[in-house]
């Protein structure tokens, strides 16, 4: 994998005797438009198949701690179900859930299900990375429709940007907005949902805090790495070219934009464990477009920049939460299932049956 990036590195980045503009050691301006889409289509086709390939896991990264809840044969009934908006969008196969069965109702602390997060980035980022290596042929359709949007969208940046009034209301109004997208914005807003999931024993608020956690660290992860490679000027440098390798710092690379990747990544983690009512994904992702729109207009990013980030936070949040939503919260028994439970119909009328552990269903 290392060597794959490198190489594309080495391609996207190094400078030829016909100098990219905006190409770090390019010795002219003028440059072959050909050549420069090629190698902006590499790029961007790059992360899109990561990406959208991601949501195939390998065939080793299969937990050892999957219970037989989450095992597919045994959880079918379940997951016919499941309202349809509650599954991914890509095939995901289940790995261990954020929230175990011995986690429900905060049984074993408030800290204890972060204990398990670190080796599940882990997980994820083995996935992620490795993803084009063993993806399904029904997912290049996702490769090809990301990448060339982000290509197109990137070749036509400078001209869209201009297109702006980019008057002072715009640019304050726009910076304001985009504050909302901030790491200090959306991680108290994740840690809502898991403080108060735990203080009022609602176990989907909770694991919703716990997968947006874990979404937001692989999105930073992933969005970081790829603002190394690509290096990329923001508008307001490099005189408004927007060159890949061009930028006064990689960790500071326009490309792809870290507020879209986040935002998105919690948007579509909100989206899925909340699809009814219909206001409740709308207004996620309504908030994460606001966001995105207002990196463009604040003048931070090109357009190229939020939807190539856009795009890899939502499959990031579909990802994560393919891989570990805990399907048992999805039919949760009632108090009149649970009472039912312990009532055994026989000829002579009901009979309460204690639920002894290891003796169920032995006495009568």
């Amino acid at each position: 994998m290392m060597s794959t990036l490198v190489s594309i590195r080495c391609f996207v980045l190094r400078p030829t005797k016909m100098g990219i503009p905006g190409l770090s050691g390019g010795t002219s301006r003028a440059s072959s438009p050909d050549m420069k889409l090629t190698r902006l289509l590499l790029l961007a086709g790059y992360f899109a198949a990561t990406v959208a390939f991601g949501q195939a896991p390998s065939p080793g990264t299969s937990d050892p701690e999957q219970t037989p809840a989450q095992s597919p044969s045994q959880n079918a009934p379940q997951s016919r179900r499941q309202d349809s908006a509650h599954r991914s969008a890509l095939e995901v196969k289940p790995g261990a859930p954020v929230i175990k069965q011995r986690d429900l109702w905060d049984a074993t602390g408030y800290i204890h299900p972060f204990v398990r997060m670190p080796k599940y980035i882990v997980q994820d980022q083995k996935a992620i990375w490795t993803s084009p290596a063993h993806t399904a042929k029904s997912d290049i359709k996702y490769w090809a429709i990301f990448g060339t949007a982000t290509a197109a969208f990137v070749a036509a940046d400078r001209h869209i940007v201009t297109q702006l009034p980019n008057s002072g209301t715009q640019l304050e109004v726009s910076r304001w907005a985009s504050d909302f997208g901030s790491a200090y914005s959306l991680i108290p807003g994740t840690a809502a949902f898991y403080l108060l999931g735990t203080a009022l024993h609602k176990d989907r608020t909770r694991e919703t805090g716990l997968i947006g956690f874990e979404a937001l660290i692989d999105a930073n992860l992933d969005v970081e790495a790829i603002k190394l490679i690509a290096d990329r000027a923001r508008p307001l440098q490099a005189n408004g070219h927007g060159g890949f390798g061009d930028g006064p710092s990689r960790w500071n690379s326009s490309f792809p934009s870290g507020h879209a990747i986040t935002t998105w990544a919690l948007a579509s983690v909100v989206a899925h464990q909340y699809p009814h009512p219909r206001i409740v994904p709308i207004a996620a992702y309504a908030f994460a477009t606001v966001v995105v729109v207002s990196r463009v207009g604040a003048r931070q990013h090109f357009p190229g920049d939020v939807l190539a980030g856009s795009a890899m936070g939502w499959f990031i949040g579909d990802y994560v939460y393919g891989r570990r939503h805990n399907h048992e919260l999805d039919h949760k028994p009632t108090i009149s299932e649970r009472i039912l439970d312990h009532v055994e119909l026989g000829g002579g009328g009901p009979v309460i049956v204690p639920q002894i552990p290891g003796l169920a269903g032995e006495v009568h």
